[in-house]
């Protein structure tokens, strides 16, 4: 355990590459334009945020685009990034400066090959208050949605996830769960593909809207499950095509991408 963490803490070693082609990370270039088109288009973005993948090709590595509005990148705007959250070319253009909430959760989650990090409108409340992010039909909420509050990791701080020590920190909290959410900041959302972490970004906000219009309605609240949670979550690993995460990425991507390319209000 010890050494694999220590290889993985040294994002320059030549460690084994993967098994993945030159086709393989195409697709996975491919799906992170379309994922930062469609987290703008949805909404769950502005200018700001940002979406990483996993290097298909050398786990020690990921994917992350330069420093751009996420709803004008491009496959030339990907870079490469080693796990201490700089970029493998010396001469990068700028880059976003919470790179770490991406280089930390990779170099701690093993079973993480995408991380989205958005300033989500309908989230942000639930981070500073004691209202607990519960899910009603966001299955991957369970075990929890834990809260990050950078001064508990740093004292004051302009809130941002700007050195590997606030990664650290946030991937210590983030723990085993799928989200986290970052104090009068936003949140990040983790999947093992690209795909799959778009979607839980664009249903963490989704399910935060109807989380508050249950509360305005009164309670009590009843909530998704935890066997029914992983009841949802074993359907959705289930290959079937046209069924699940395929058919929405097909829809967001045409509305995303399309001719039309005009985001939702």
């Amino acid at each position: 355990m010890a050494k694999s963490r220590q290889a993985a803490g040294n994002p320059k070693s030549r460690a084994p590459k993967s098994n993945g082609s030159s086709g393989t990370l195409k697709a996975v270039i491919a799906d992170l334009v379309a994922g930062n088109r469609i987290l703008y288009n949805e909404g769950v973005v502005d200018g700001f945020g940002h979406l990483s993948a996993r290097d298909p090709r050398d786990p020690n590595r990921f994917l992350l685009s330069r420093a751009r509005a996420p709803g004008l990148v491009v496959a030339a705007d990907i870079l490469e990034f080693g796990l201490d959250g700089e970029p493998i070319k010396a001469k990068a253009p700028p880059i976003y400066s919470e790179r770490f909430i991406h280089s930390e959760i990779y170099r701690a989650r093993p079973d993480v090959h995408s991380v989205v990090h958005t300033h989500s409108p309908t989230v942000v409340p639930f981070s500073v208050t004691h209202e607990p992010l519960r899910p009603i039909r966001a299955g991957f909420f369970y075990p929890e949605v834990p809260v990050f509050d950078t001064r508990d990791a740093a004292g004051w701080t302009d809130l941002l996830i700007s050195t590997p020590a606030l990664g650290r920190a946030l991937a210590e909290k983030l723990g085993n769960n799928s989200v986290v959410l970052l104090r009068g900041h936003g949140n990040a959302v983790v999947a093992a593909t690209v795909r799959d972490a778009v979607y839980r970004a664009i249903y963490t906000e989704a399910n935060a809207k109807l989380l508050l219009q249950a509360k305005m309605l009164g309670g009590p609240i009843k909530y998704l499950a935890p066997e029914e949670a992983e009841i949802m979550n074993a359907a959705r690993t289930r290959v079937r095509p046209g069924h699940g995460s395929d058919r929405i990425w097909e829809l967001l991507v045409s509305e995303a991408m399309g001719a039309s390319g005009k985001r939702k209000r």
